[in-house]
């Protein structure tokens, strides 16, 4: 056996994972570009601060899963690895003065993120994000719009029968309020609730609505609805965001338990399953609209609202449903191969020229009798053959047709240009 393997929790991504990860990340970013939403990237690690105000200290990315780096000295600052993009974004938002910019400013990142959680099932200690964030409307309308891009994306990746569970959460006008009847509600229970619950009720009451513990299900089921103690200002931009959810065809289940527990976040919160698997281990992606962030990080007064899907959870769900997650590398317009096998300065050189001239060429460098090179040549799915032999003596080369069999004379100062047309015409021969 190996005496290294990978990080407990971590994985290699092999070539055919990779290359499915690749196609999911090619659909993240025609969408964002069709949307209007501008790619930026933001440090794998931000001062540990940024998170404990951008997520909460009191939640369990911040208590138990934040992947941590130790200081080399005492004088330096506490860093974390990001274990998602939105408070990386603000801080850069607010940082780089976009506030100034036109608004909203649709803002992407995609790339890996790091928790240290208990590996399990989908869930790694480093995992790949689609993150997008509209910073400087108030919705509802951008709030549907987030909503359809992500749901889109599962389209498009052939993740089928997907929902969206959709709520509002209220803001500071109304929460207070609601969140006096949750609190007198649970403590009616209070013996009850398990331990970590407890705690819980006296930091953060409505992060018990998304509690994972099974035995939180049935008071979690007969508990006060947020949905009944909304202002009319919420109330109105929730039948809107629906309204508009509605006219563009994206379904969606309103889901009174749904909510986000930190005071920044406001009205509009969304997830995203498969219907069936609606379990708290089973989200694809989710998001929701955040009013109160920049504020937190530095910036003025300013709304916003984002999602994060999960790319790994996305290869689950394609592996589970039976669906291809794989995404085919192209194969190479063309191989260079030699009659002699041991001219592997020719070949090289040859397949060197054409990749000069943007082609995607691979020079068979194995010193093997032509046949088995142009064998070679097929399994790579190569649209064609160049073939250097004798004629090469008088400036030419035989460029063979692998699909249609046929094969012909080219001089070599224009095989650029033939591949060049073949490539994109998708015509042979």
């Amino acid at each position: 056996m190996p005496s290294f393997r990978a990080p407990r929790g971590t994985r290699d991504l092999l070539p055919e994972v990779s290359s499915s990860l690749n196609r999911l990340e090619g659909i993240a970013r025609s969408l964002a570009g069709r949307y209007g939403y501008r790619e930026m990237e933001i440090p794998m690690f931000e001062q540990t601060a940024v998170f404990e105000r951008g997520i909460g200290e009191v939640t369990d990315v911040v208590e138990k899963e934040l992947f941590r780096l130790a200081p080399r000295t005492e004088e330096a600052e506490a860093w974390a690895l990001r274990p998602e993009a939105t408070a990386g974004i603000v801080r850069a938002f607010v940082q780089h003065g976009m506030q100034t910019w036109p608004q909203p400013v649709r803002l992407t990142v995609l790339g890996p993120m790091f928790r240290y959680d208990r590996p399990q099932a989908g869930r790694y200690r480093q995992f790949w994000q689609w993150d997008a964030e509209a910073i400087g409307d108030p919705g509802p309308a951008v709030d549907a719009e987030m909503v359809e891009m992500g749901y889109r994306f599962y389209v498009e990746a052939g993740v089928s029968d997907v929902q969206v569970l959709l709520n509002s959460i209220g803001d500071g006008a109304c929460r207070p309020a609601y969140l006096e009847r949750l609190t007198a509600y649970f403590l009616s229970h209070e013996a009850g609730l398990p331990e970590l619950e407890r705690r819980r009720l006296e930091m953060n009451p409505l992060r018990l609505l998304d509690s994972k513990d099974p035995a939180m299900t049935a008071l979690v089921t007969t508990a006060p609805r947020i949905g009944d103690c909304l202002c009319e200002g919420c109330a109105g931009h929730f039948a809107a965001v629906r309204a508009h959810l509605d006219a563009i065809g994206v379904p969606y289940r309103v889901e009174p338990a749904l909510v986000r527990g930190l005071d920044y976040y406001t009205r509009t919160a969304f997830e995203y399953y498969r219907r069936g698997a609606e379990g708290q281990q089973q989200a694809l992606g989710g998001g929701g609209r955040y009013d109160g962030l920049v504020e937190l990080l530095g910036g003025r007064p300013m709304p916003g609202i984002g999602f994060a899907l999960g790319l790994d959870r996305v290869l689950l769900a394609l592996d589970e449903t039976g669906a291809t997650a794989e995404g085919v590398a192209p194969p190479p317009l063309a191989v260079v191969v030699g009659a002699d096998p041991a001219d592997t300065v020719t070949r090289l050189r040859v397949a060197s020229l054409l990749r000069a001239e943007g082609l995607s060429v691979r020079a068979e460098l194995a010193q093997r009798k032509l046949g088995r090179q142009l064998e070679t040549a097929s399994r790579d799915h190569a649209h064609f053959a160049v073939i250097i032999g004798d004629e090469l003596n008088e400036g030419h080369v035989q460029l063979k047709d692998l699909e249609a069999g046929t094969q012909r004379l080219v001089p070599l100062a224009e095989l650029a240009r033939e591949l060049a047309r073949a490539a994109k015409s998708h015509h042979h021969g």
